[in-house]
């Protein structure tokens, strides 16, 4: 029996000295969640927003949580959303306007005259978000980590007179996906699609004379000895609108303290670092340009031909994105008011 005794308070020290032992590495357990990148490593939405929020993650949940941006692209641009939705990446960012008809109320940030900041258009996006766009439930199949714009999208070409609205007429001009399709045709244009990322390919082979994009983007491609004219437009022709989301699985499956130390930096913490980014890239871009391309501010004038020549680009696009099963025009008020309070604040 003295045997016995012995045996069973040898194995109950053992399992205790076992679990102590494991209870720090328990606490200390890590989850590394992969994000899905299709830009380059250099571009401002990887090297500055995103490795600035896998940062923020990672304090919020004392390194419990960590993000592993991916070097190399898993699919083309227009799949990165179900990359999430697959699991096949934990996160992935992309443009709506890559898979046109999908996401229908995108299309109320991309329109023109919004605004001169991307902080701000991005910030008054996911609150418009929050209030009514996700009703729409096109997100319903993954966790939304933040959605956000570009800065201004402006025309830039070269051997056109752009202070002259009819030289935007006839002109090949590449677009991204979305509302900047119609806008091109509007202004006579022959739009010609493409990502950012073949930007350079379509201009330099003569494909397309021209390009719809914010200054960031034409400094970062390399596009400046391609062009040598541009035209700004008060709140931009144009924006792009981009979703940052999470496969639903794995949200899930989080611990909810890790649920809510990544819900402190998305949202909109996230839509404005990611606006505030581009604010800042925007402006380096402008300044790249000096001395290189010639820049014409669009006068009273030609903003009512632009207005004129848009509004029925916006008109249809708030009849499409009614077929979300939400009201265009309620949408885009709360989304104008938004935008004016950001401004304010």
């Amino acid at each position: 029996m003295r045997d016995i005794h012995a045996m069973t308070s040898f194995f109950r020290t053992a399992l205790l000295s076992t679990a102590l032992a494991l209870t720090p590495v328990a606490a200390h357990a890590e989850t590394v969640l992969n994000v899905a990148s299709w830009l380059p490593p250099a571009h401002p939405i990887v090297s500055d927003a995103l490795t600035n929020y896998a940062k923020k993650v990672e304090e919020a949940s004392d390194g419990r949580v960590k993000l592993n941006i991916l070097s190399a692209p898993l699919a083309p641009p227009p799949g990165q959303y179900d990359l999430a939705v697959n699991g096949v990446a934990d996160i992935a960012y992309g443009v709506q306007g890559y898979t046109p008809g999908r996401f229908k109320t995108a299309s109320i940030t991309e329109g023109p005259f919004l605004g001169a900041s991307a902080t701000v258009t991005s910030v008054a996006y996911w609150r418009t978000f929050e209030k009514m766009l996700k009703d729409a439930g096109e997100y319903d199949d993954v966790k939304v980590l933040a959605v956000f714009t570009h800065g201004p999208g402006e025309a830039f070409i070269k051997g056109r007179d752009l202070s002259d609205l009819s030289s935007l007429e006839g002109a090949k001009i590449r677009v991204g996906g979305g509302l900047v399709h119609e806008v091109a045709s509007a202004l006579g244009s022959v739009p010609v699609e493409g990502p950012s990322s073949k930007t350079y390919e379509l201009l330099s082979q003569k494909v397309a004379d021209g390009i719809f994009f914010p200054p960031e983007s034409v400094n970062f491609f390399g596009l400046i000895p391609l062009l040598d004219q541009a035209l700004f437009v008060e709140g931009g022709l144009y924006n792009t609108s981009f979703f940052v989301v999470m496969n639903k699985a794995k949200w899930d499956s989080l611990p909810d303290e890790d649920k809510a130390a990544i819900d402190s930096v998305s949202g909109e913490a996230l839509a404005r670092q990611f606006g505030q980014m581009w604010d800042r890239v925007d402006a380096e871009g402008v300044k790249a340009m000096d001395g290189k391309v010639t820049i014409h501010e669009a006068s009273a004038e030609q903003m009512d031909v632009l207005r004129e020549k848009l509004q029925p680009v916006i008109d249809a696009s708030l009849e499409d994105f009614s077929k979300s099963g939400l009201d265009g025009r309620k949408a885009l008020d709360v989304l104008k008011a938004e935008i004016e309070k950001a401004a304010a604040e």
